[in-house]
């Protein structure tokens, strides 16, 4: 399972909004997690926006906190990138773009809430609730 950049930082922050599904899965140490250079791009991005204040620790040095959660890196290849920007969507947010180009060659489904993750073709986890 890919963890989309929300879920990841709400796992970190221990926030209430970390819907009790995913958590559990995130937490049985059998199911293998992966965080996506395009989740370590956007925390690193909008932290330098302004837009994740809260986040400096983690904004400071990612690819750490994925290790220290268990977590596995997921790196960006050239088909993701492909596919990422070719796809016939009205979904513009070039990273949510990339995390769902990932699900989908990866094979892994996309923990999310963010229902706008519903226009891609991949299995998402967690978008009711």
């Amino acid at each position: 399972m890919i963890l989309d950049t929300h879920i990841f930082l709400w796992w970190l922050f221990d926030d209430p909004k970390l819907p009790r599904q995913i958590e559990s899965h995130i937490a049985d140490v059998k199911n293998p997690i992966y965080i996506s250079a395009a989740s370590v791009w956007e925390i690193a991005t909008k932290y330098r926006l302004g837009k994740l204040p809260d986040a400096s620790k983690v904004a400071e040095n990612v690819p750490e906190w994925i290790f220290k959660a268990g977590f596995q890196p997921l790196a960006i290849t050239p088909e993701h990138a492909q596919l990422a920007g070719s796809w016939k969507n009205v979904h513009r947010d070039p990273f949510d773009r990339m995390l769902a180009a990932q699900s989908k060659i990866e094979k892994m489904a996309l923990a999310s809430v963010d229902k706008a993750m519903t226009s891609f073709p991949i299995d998402i986890f967690g978008v009711n609730g």
